[in-house]
């Protein structure tokens, strides 16, 4: 059995996945061939020795869906994009692809923060502004809204096909784990569901925000803007404490996924991943291990370095 910490994402026609010391994205351009990317991991949270601290490490997850898994989007799009014996991919960046990021984080917040914290001030207005209620109320619209978002952008025929390659990714993830041999036919006989994935991440934080939340609904506050505002910036605050706490939940019961108990823990995220994975092709399942490949392979060099350091 592996040692368990590989992961990665679905990006535009492709998947990303990140050892310890490399990522790699492989992408199938429009002539349908699979383009490789490949870039060390040189930011603080996997070099030094505090991102490797308990509740630090999960900053990580967040780095990895916010910096590195930003960079892999776009520079899929670049490959996605590029038009027929073009020698480089169009790049997707500059003001077009910033506007797009920011104008989706805005959203983001919007649907996701400001929502259901003004919609939970006024529904618990009908419960004497119980602290304990409005947290209640907003961790649960949240929630809803959450599945609500990834069941109506699973219709969308380009959203099913990242699906697709999420569920590769998983796929592949699982063959490695269980020592197989990475060939498409073997790795299409694991689950597209994982212990690890950001979708149970996604979902452990959303719980854990409701208890974490409660104590800052600022009830005592006429409501208002001024209410609003102070639970919104506690939120956003509170954001890395709370990704902190659910990385170690979902690391600690991933590697007791035998105990009836982690099982039970880590039923309800598998289940949410029914909507962001979908079973893949093989031309899928080929462009997740094309990914893997070289981020094992770095990992061993280094491995191999710092067990022969005259070696080197």
């Amino acid at each position: 059995m592996s040692t368990k910490y590989y992961g990665g994402q679905a990006v535009i026609e492709g998947v990303m996945m990140r050892g310890r010391k490399s990522m790699a994205v492989a992408v199938r351009n429009p002539q349908n061939a699979i383009v490789l990317h490949e870039e060390p991991l040189t930011a603080a949270i996997y070099t030094s020795r505090w991102g490797q601290w308990p509740f630090v490490r999960g900053l990580a997850m967040l780095w990895d869906a916010l910096g590195l898994g930003m960079r892999a989007l776009m520079w899929s799009a670049d490959v996605a994009i590029q038009e027929e014996g073009q020698a480089e991919p169009i790049e997707f960046s500059g003001p077009v692809a910033w506007t797009t990021i920011a104008a989706s984080l805005a959203f983001a917040i919007g649907l996701f923060f400001l929502l259901p914290t003004y919609a939970s001030q006024f529904l618990a207005g009908y419960f004497n502004d119980h602290a304990v209620v409005d947290a209640i109320f907003e961790g649960g619209i949240r929630l809803l809204l959450f599945v609500l978002y990834l069941w109506a952008i699973g219709l969308m025929p380009d959203i099913r096909r990242v699906f697709g390659y999420h569920g590769a990714e998983h796929k592949t993830i699982n063959a490695y784990e269980a020592g197989e041999e990475l060939t498409v036919a073997t790795v299409q006989r694991y689950s597209v569901q994982h212990t690890r994935c950001g979708t149970s991440f996604l979902l452990y934080v959303l719980v854990i925000s409701i208890f974490l939340f409660a104590p800052l609904t600022f009830a005592g506050i006429e409501p208002g803007w001024l209410a609003l505002l102070l639970r919104f910036v506690t939120r956003l605050l509170l954001i890395p404490i709370v990704a902190g706490i659910a990385y170690e939940i979902i690391r600690f019961s991933a590697a007791h996924d035998k105990n009836p108990l982690m099982r039970g823990l880590i039923a309800p995220g598998l289940l949410l991943q029914k909507l962001t994975t979908r079973e893949p092709d093989d031309g899928m399942v080929e462009c997740a291990i094309a990914a893997l490949h070289p981020v094992l392979a770095a990992d061993k060099a280094a491995a191999q370095a710092q067990a022969n350091p005259a070696s080197v």
